[in-house]
């Protein structure tokens, strides 16, 4: 089994493309034995844990609504072109995403991490739903079959936090200033959200070595 490594944020719209476009170009690859590994990093690591209201952020973050608004419709726009369903209207709160890191790092440990990761995406860009908060957060593992009321407990603890900041300061230090980025190992492949036939050809090429 081949590692991937893939380096991003869950309020990333390009990450939430990146993994769509990173499953089109899996199945593309049926023989492929790549294990997918989700590795933290935080955009906006000092928002307030609970996070935010999104006009609030936009505003400090673009400037304006309006210059968001822009942003936005860019990404949503190549989000429809790949037929990904995104509601970026029905985001009321951008999350810290610390607590959701965690939950991908404890899912990670029983094989669902990729399927926690799903339910992240979906739940923020589809549903709008705050994936800062801690009963939501322990839906969406149960949904990818975890027990609920065990992540809950976890979510409530500290643990996993030191785990998963060493692995997003690893991120960091390893130059990362943009995702999704993707490793094979240790070397770097590419980063943002490249086309599936272009995933797949990198991999191909990696696989062959």
């Amino acid at each position: 089994m081949t590692t991937l490594k893939v380096i991003s944020d869950v309020v990333c719209p390009w990450c939430y493309i990146g993994k769509h476009r990173l499953d089109q170009a899996l199945a593309l690859l049926p023989e492929h034995n790549i294990e997918v590994q989700w590795l933290p990093f935080e955009l906006n690591p000092n928002l307030p844990i609970d996070g935010m209201p999104r006009e609030d952020y936009c505003v400090r973050k673009f400037g304006s609504l309006e210059n968001a608004q822009r942003i936005y419709d860019n990404v949503a726009a190549h989000a429809n072109a790949d037929g990904l369903a995104i509601n970026l209207e029905k985001i009321a709160i951008t999350p810290n995403t610390k607590r959701a890191h965690r939950l991908i790092w404890y899912a990670s440990q029983q094989q669902l991490g990729d399927a926690v990761v799903d339910n992240l995406f979906g739940a923020y860009f589809v549903n709008g739903e705050d994936i800062s908060n801690i009963e939501c957060l322990a839906k969406l593992g149960a949904a990818a079959g975890l027990e609920e009321a065990q992540v809950n407990s976890f979510l409530h603890s500290d643990r996993g936090t030191q785990e998963t900041r060493v692995l997003t300061e690893a991120s960091y230090d390893s130059g990362v200033q943009g995702v999704p980025a993707f490793m094979w190992g240790d070397l770097w492949l590419f980063a943002g959200a490249q086309s599936p036939e272009t995933i797949a050809l990198v991999l191909e090429k990696q696989l062959e070595k």
